[in-house]
């Protein structure tokens, strides 16, 4: 690293880290020797007080900017030339990280179905190792939707005093039974499938294009499928909706696979922040960092009350609502709307 001014500089970059060890998970089990695969990019102050730590959704990766660059990169909210930008490819996803598609470190042999159970607090407990091996000691602000906003709560937690900002979007403190139930008619979707149970890295994929279609009707809200999937002539079949949900689950067929979806899906199910600290109201209130929690008016999968309720409890804690039509996924479209409720959040906490 190369002093400049009163900058650390770091290029943008796509790493590996490999934690050579055992990583003890909350069923029990243990993963062996895993890699967890991140980007940073921008600049690192002297005093390391500008990290923006950002945790992808369920079928997000690392490329933060792929996906969320309405408000990651240059000239945008979270501009790179101003914060040290982190995003890791969480365990158990297919886009560099250990997964079930990864080989078991003593065996040589493929994990598959034996990939070990993984919560959102096993999670959070490797981000940790990795912000260790990175040498960052504070998180200006750690962000992240839906499982993502799971697992940056259960780090929060984890962190205490180590992170100063904690922003979960269009998330929970404790999965909720219409959720879980959700991700179960698609995990059904994929046992249906005559693939499931093989090994093969491509098992289950076309169950796993059924589950996508299934996690999309929850993902958005009927007003947007009214105004954009409505067919516009009469017809007995082949409606436009039908096209759309057959073309979003090849798409994700086609770049990820049945297994990660498996086991992330049942991560999310898992997530209970207050399990084993006295319930989810109490573990909130430990939380040491100030709390945004942004709820969508329309959400249909993160109810808008689970946000208030993470905003009522935490010490620290404020809510803020996007208004939109598209519904859950309204957090990773909604630009506009989530850099004004960003902007005066960091004005009224004097922490931008």
């Amino acid at each position: 690293m190369n002093l400049e001014s009163d900058y650390l500089i770091i290029e943008m970059a796509q790493e590996t880290y490999k934690h050579e060890g055992i990583l003890e998970l909350e069923s029990g089990e243990k993963l062996q020797d895993f890699e967890i695969a991140y980007t940073t990019q921008g600049h690192l102050t002297t005093a390391k007080d500008n990290v923006i730590w950002v945790i992808h959704a369920l079928t997000g990766d690392a490329n933060v900017q792929d996906w969320w660059g309405g408000l990651m990169g240059e000239d945008k909210f979270y501009d790179p030339a101003k914060y040290f930008i982190v995003c890791a490819n969480l365990l158990g996803s297919c886009y560099g990280s250990t997964n079930p598609l990864s080989n078991h470190p003593e065996t040589g042999e493929t994990y598959y179905y034996d990939f070990p159970q993984l919560t959102t607090r096993d999670l959070s407990k490797s981000l940790d190792l990795l912000r260790e091996h990175l040498g960052i000691s504070q998180i200006h602000t750690l962000i992240g939707g839906s499982l993502g906003g799971q697992v940056a709560l259960e780090w929060a937690y984890l962190l205490e005093a180590k992170v100063n900002n904690t922003v979960i979007l269009a998330s929970n403190a404790k999965t909720s039974a219409w959720t879980i139930g959700f991700n179960e008619t698609q995990r059904m979707a994929i046992e249906a499938d005559s693939t499931w149970g093989s090994k093969h890295p491509e098992a289950g994929k076309k169950g796993l294009e059924a589950a996508r279609a299934m996690a999309m009707m929850s993902y958005r809200h009927p007003e947007d499928f009214a105004l954009k999937q409505t067919d516009q002539v009469e017809k007995l079949d082949n409606f436009r909706i039908a096209s759309y949900l057959r073309y979003q689950g090849q798409k994700l067929a086609n770049r990820f696979n049945a297994f990660s979806y498996w086991v992330l899906s049942k991560t999310m199910d898992s997530h209970d922040l207050g399990r084993g600290r006295g319930g989810t109201a109490q573990a909130l209130s430990q939380i040491q960092s100030k709390v945004l929690a942004i709820g969508v008016d329309r959400d249909l999968l993160f109810l808008k009350e689970e946000s208030q309720f993470i905003a009522q409890h935490a010490q620290k804690g404020s809510f803020r609502e996007i208004k939109s039509s598209y519904g859950h996924d309204a957090f990773l479209i909604e630009y506009g709307q989530l850099q004004y409720i960003l902007s005066s959040f960091y004005l009224e906490s004097n922490t931008l």
